[in-house]
């Protein structure tokens, strides 16, 4: 078994669009600079450690996270780039890349803190790699490459999309894995076909398993029962034997390969964790209620309730709210709204028209301080969904609304945000009519809780307090649901929110 060769060199493309993981590059511009810990912190007294490896589709992070009875801190380690490559036969990660920023960053998480106990891995979802024999076939597949739009039509050739959401309960993505399987012709060769965080983990432990949360954005995955959809793998010509055996948050995966144990200065045990980010983000988001809707936002917005029983209605079907499973079998039912991606395209335009960097913050400060009437277009409309020329289709759109198009930067970012806002409100508002839950709040968690114009922009289209933070959930709930394997947390998801809440008291918007 041996880890990727390097990947073949080819010219970097620029991040492709939203992705799934709420990191980036943007939301971490949104506010002064925080200060990282550059160097070992002290371990207090009956706090135990963990590492959390962290992958979002601009960058990735290893974390080393310390939790007691009234403890719950993160130290970075590394941070390190990610992103799509351009190949001869189309776009992928750079995985070769990426697997050695791990590696190298547990190294140095073990040479700060000898006392870590385990690893856990999340990243962004529907992406995968194929193995046989226990070498990777390729680079994995960047969601955003072309292929997939073959893959939607000859999967709806054979189950339409009423009857495929009965099965899985997900809402129509092109890029959702069971499109890519159904054309990647390199599945006849594969005896394994694993999600990101599951390959590197079969690459650190030698163990094939498949998470189940992030499992659950694959399409194949029953929406009831949580289980392979076999049948309809079957129907849709995809090789059941691909499928790895599926394990739940908190199981462990296995312990390092012995070559890795010795580069990495300790054998440890990877534990499976909320793998897909969003799981993890919203496993720490301190919902206050049963009745609280939560946004994970970054590049994405992602929008909706935590229940435990699936809503499986026309409704909910044509309103495009998704089933993703999460921590403990609860049910992420949400829909996808486009994020800070927007503001970030914008912001990147205007530096390359500069040749000189923005201050984010201070445009943002202007931004806030604009009054009168702000014109709106469709956050989430087709035309926006690629990369380039985002404020020339921003307004395209205005103008085909009737709308004058701002002329100043700062109107043109108020702009951005409150048309996100507004689609946030939509959200939720949908989410409420469609699950039956009277919203009495919002848990903005991620990157985007930083933006203090966002945060309070969406408290004021909702007519709802909107509770910000914590800026970190995803790590925080990778590390959380490691500590309660180890016995180190509480045993419920309330309990480990309620620590969250004492830890990391959120910032509250009240609507004007």
């Amino acid at each position: 078994m041996n880890p990727p060769s390097p990947a073949p060199s080819g010219p970097s493309a620029a991040p492709s669009g939203p992705s799934a993981a709420p990191s980036g590059s943007l939301s971490e511009r949104s506010e002064p600079k925080r200060v990282e810990r550059a160097k070992r912190v002290e371990t207090a007294p009956n706090t135990r450690t963990v590492a959390a490896v962290d992958l979002g589709a601009t960058s990735g992070r290893v974390m080393i996270g310390r939790i007691g009875s009234d403890t719950l801190e993160l130290e970075l380690v590394s941070r390190f780039p990610n992103g799509p490559v351009e190949r001869e036969d189309g776009l992928h990660w750079d995985f070769g890349a990426l697997y050695e920023h791990i590696l190298d960053g547990l190294a140095e998480a073990v040479r700060r803190e000898p006392t870590i106990e385990s690893i856990g891995i999340d990243s962004w979802a529907v992406d995968y790699g194929l193995l046989r024999d226990d070498e990777l076939l390729a680079e994995p597949f960047h969601y955003r490459d072309e292929r997939t739009e073959h893959g939607v039509g000859k999967v709806h050739e054979s189950v339409p999309f009423a009857e495929l959401y009965a099965h899985n309960g997900l809402q129509f993505l092109p890029f959702n894995t069971l499109y890519q399987y159904r054309i990647d012709a390199r599945m006849a060769d594969a005896d394994t076909a694993l999600l990101i965080p599951d390959l590197i983990a079969f690459l650190l432990t030698g163990a094939r398993v498949a998470e189940r949360t992030n499992a659950s954005t694959t399409g194949l995955l029953r929406v009831r029962s949580g289980e392979w959809d076999l049948e309809l793998a079957e129907t849709l010509g995809i090789p059941t034997d691909v499928l790895p055996s599926l394990v739940d948050p908190g199981a462990t995966i296995g312990m390092l390969r012995p070559e890795l144990a010795a580069r990495i200065g300790k054998d440890l045990p990877v534990i499976a964790v909320g793998s897909h980010d969003t799981a993890s983000a919203v496993a720490a988001a301190p919902l206050a209620s049963p009745n609280a809707a939560y946004i994970s936002c970054g590049t994405w917005g992602l929008v909706g309730v935590e229940l435990t029983e699936p809503v499986l209605t026309d409704a909910a079907r044509d309103a495009n709210f998704t089933h993703e499973l999460g921590v403990d079998g609860r049910f992420r039912f949400l829909h996808n709204v486009t994020g800070l991606w927007l503001l970030s395209e914008t912001v990147r335009a205007w530096e390359a028209e500069d040749g000189a960097p923005i201050d984010l913050p201070t445009l943002l400060d202007a931004a806030s301080a604009v009054t009168g009437d702000i014109a709106l277009f469709d956050a989430n409309d087709p035309s926006l969904s690629a990369p380039g020329e985002i404020p020339a289709r921003i307004a395209a759109l205005l103008r085909t609304n009737g709308s004058v198009v701002p002329d100043g930067r700062p109107v043109f970012a108020r702009v951005i945000v409150e048309s996100i806002a507004a689609a946030f409100a939509a959200a939720v508002q949908t989410a409420a009519d469609l699950s039956g839950r009277e919203i009495d709040s919002i848990h903005l968690v991620g990157g985007g809780s930083l933006n203090r114009l966002l945060c309070q922009a969406t408290a004021d289209r909702t007519g709802l307090p909107v509770l910000a933070g914590p800026v970190e959930a995803t790590a925080l709930g990778n590390v959380l649901v490691q500590a309660r394997a180890l016995g180190a947390a509480p045993a419920t998801l309330e309990e480990l929110r309620e620590l969250v809440v004492r830890t990391h008291a959120p910032v509250r918007y009240d609507p004007r």
